[in-house]
């Protein structure tokens, strides 16, 4: 399954808190560690995982210094599995005061929208508008399983 396999890579707390702060410009080992309180030995595995798994890449500083994490391509494409994540935390777990952050487009200034399963046309979909069909890596059990419930 897609979403175990992408689970086991960063479905852990830490590694989502460290996701967040690279895309927040945390680059460096002790950033990271002074900005999330994180011990140095789940810092160090956390970080080691994401760069066997292609998420980030470690990189000499443009000083030389230090090391620096760097979100690749694989990295970058998490983001939209973040801020959906941190919407629904402001919907479902809101401070009293409001958002705790507002994402906006650079260039413009203007609020994102909020994530959301978006049609081929443009539109936002809902849940019940939304169904799985089996796909070509999908193997026959699992195919029968989708079946069986289609079925229903």
């Amino acid at each position: 399954c897609a979403l175990a396999q992408t689970l086991e890579v960063i479905g852990e707390r830490w590694t989502l808190m460290i996701l967040r702060d690279a895309f927040f410009g945390v680059k460096r080992f002790g950033q990271f560690q002074k900005s999330l309180g994180i011990s140095k030995n789940i810092l160090t595995t956390r970080l080691n995982q994401l760069v066997d798994e292609g998420i980030m890449v470690k990189q000499p500083s443009a000083d030389g210094a230090h090391q620096d994490y760097l979100l690749t391509e694989r990295g970058y494409d998490l983001q939209p599995v973040l801020l959906s994540l941190m919407q629904w935390g402001d919907k479902h777990k809101p401070n009293a005061a409001g958002d705790r952050l507002v994402f906006v487009e650079r260039g413009t200034g203007q609020p994102i929208r909020r994530m959301s399963a978006i049609s081929q046309d443009g539109r936002a979909l809902t849940a019940s508008e939304i169904r799985a069909t089996a796909g070509p890596g999908l193997d026959e059990a699992a195919r029968a399983q989708l079946a069986r419930r289609d079925s229903r």
